[in-house]
């Protein structure tokens, strides 16, 4: 092979690796963008139907992560109040989301839910209603927790003066309370109830339709991903967020 012919095969070599550079390079920029995360505040209760609805937007809108901490709803809306980063609140009652009504955007309800009473497998105590629970093992939610408002509700609607040997912080404490054997009864949501399926027995009474907990939900006004919040949001009052919502046994809106 001529010198002449070997220059010319480098220079078409070196042509080819630049071309090829550039392919890279272009590639490199259509990348995706990298994944936002969106972190919901949301009450205990919302557990497994806004896990379920943070999957299915996800699916929908990769490039957005949701992640949940949940707690009782007056523990979230004082972290917000103390400066807690966050992007979307989801309460169990209006009466904490107006505590943080100056740091949220206008707040939206998108779900209902009530009180039932849970008792252990067999339900071993005989409980059949709110006047059962004189001299048996009761567990309750705090009174500054939704659940436990209500609970002050129904039993005053009801007549009765309960005396629990435990108040929780949030709904599923009290729930677990009961699954494991340390109590003869628990006051939760009907969704609580539902969602621990054959783990306890669920007893309703007639004055639980008399107090309904109305559920909103708001952006956080300093979030940092404040569109995929809004996005969101819309997500659990739409369509899917309806239909999530009711499977799980909150009525919607």
């Amino acid at each position: 092979m001529s010198k002449l012919k070997m220059i010319a095969g480098g220079m078409l070599a070196l042509t080819l690796l630049a071309g090829c550079g550039q392919a890279t390079s272009g590639q490199s920029a259509q990348a995706p963008a990298p994944q936002r995360t969106v972190t919901v505040l949301a009450a205990a209760s919302l557990t497994e139907s806004f896990d379920e609805l943070g999957k299915r937007f996800t699916a929908e809108h990769p490039d957005v992560k949701v992640q949940f901490d949940y707690q009782g709803s007056s523990t979230l809306a004082e972290q917000i109040k103390q400066g807690r980063p966050g992007d979307v609140f989801a309460s169990a009652d209006e009466k904490n989301m107006a505590k943080v009504a100056d740091l949220v955007s206008p707040p939206q309800t998108f779900a209902t839910n009530r009180l039932t009473l849970v008792v252990p497998p067999g339900n071993p105590a005989h409980v059949t209603s709110l006047h059962d629970l004189a001299g048996k093992k009761l567990v309750v939610c705090a009174p500054q927790v939704p659940c436990g408002s209500a609970t002050q509700q129904v039993a005053r609607a009801a007549g009765v003066g309960l005396q629990p040997v435990s108040e929780e912080n949030d709904v599923k404490q009290v729930l677990q309370k009961v699954v494991a054997g340390e109590a003869d009864a628990g006051l939760v949501y009907v969704t609580d109830a539902k969602a621990a399926g054959d783990k306890v027995q669920s007893i309703d009474f007639p004055e639980s339709p008399q107090v309904i907990n109305s559920y909103p939900i708001a952006t956080v006004k300093d979030s940092q991903q404040a569109q995929a919040a809004d996005e969101f949001v819309a997500y659990v009052r739409g369509p899917v967020g309806h239909e999530v919502l009711g499977a799980h046994g909150f009525d919607v809106p």
